[in-house]
């Protein structure tokens, strides 16, 4: 049984109105600008309360470091929304970072996007012939744009620690030739990204004989 509770914007009952400030009122979330300005230009909000963005302790933690540098500090640096490294801790860990196939669709385009992934099985599951081809990886990459990696996502062993590691990659605007060019450690999980060459939109067999 998955109980997902979520988390209730507790905005209606501390005097926004009283200023101004808009809410969605169907979920008393805050919506802002691109650098967490509310409507009423001298208010601003992070955190969980925003509407349409990531509910993470470390994105709240990053948005309110790089709003008082903006303020207070002469930086023009805002807080990047899209691509944030998450996992869900479930016993078969899932990983992602960046757009969602669907949203990438929705942002770019299915014609302008190549969508590689592979299933993979860990060396630790080879022994007990554990669960062969469980575990998935994927990245969605931009065509109009180099080949820009702008979604990857991975349900393994340790999907947050590979996670991770992919995300400062993909800030620094990882592309499908760096990965491979990169050369993988063999036998981990996350070498899977280094040796992709089956696209989703060709139909291939991804099952794996082994790690």
């Amino acid at each position: 049984v998955l109980i997902a509770v979520g988390r209730d914007a507790c905005t209606r009952n501390i005097g926004l109105e009283t200023i101004g400030v808009k809410i969605n009122e169907k979920n008393g979330k805050v919506p802002v600008n691109d650098v967490e300005q509310t409507n009423v230009p001298y208010v601003y909000a992070i955190g969980d309360i925003l509407d349409g963005k990531l509910e993470l302790t470390p994105v709240a933690i990053q948005a309110g470091k790089l709003l008082a540098r903006r303020l207070y500090g002469g930086s023009s640096t805002k807080c990047d929304y899209i691509n944030v490294p998450t996992t869900v801790f479930t016993p078969l860990e899932y990983g992602s970072c960046g757009f969602p196939e669907e949203r990438a669709i929705d942002e770019y385009g299915k014609q302008n996007l190549e969508v590689y992934h592979s299933l993979f099985w860990p060396l630790e599951w080879t022994v007990p012939g554990r669960d062969n081809n469980t575990c998935y990886a994927k990245i969605i990459c931009n065509k109009q744009d180099n080949n820009r990696v702008i979604g990857l996502h991975v349900l393994g062993p340790n999907a947050g620690e590979v996670t991770q590691g992919f995300a400062a990659a993909i800030k620094c605007g990882l592309t499908k030739e760096l990965l491979d060019e990169t050369i993988g450690i063999h036998p981990t999980c996350a070498e899977v990204f280094t040796t992709m060459d089956i696209t989703k939109a060709s139909g291939q067999d991804i099952t794996q004989k082994g790690c």
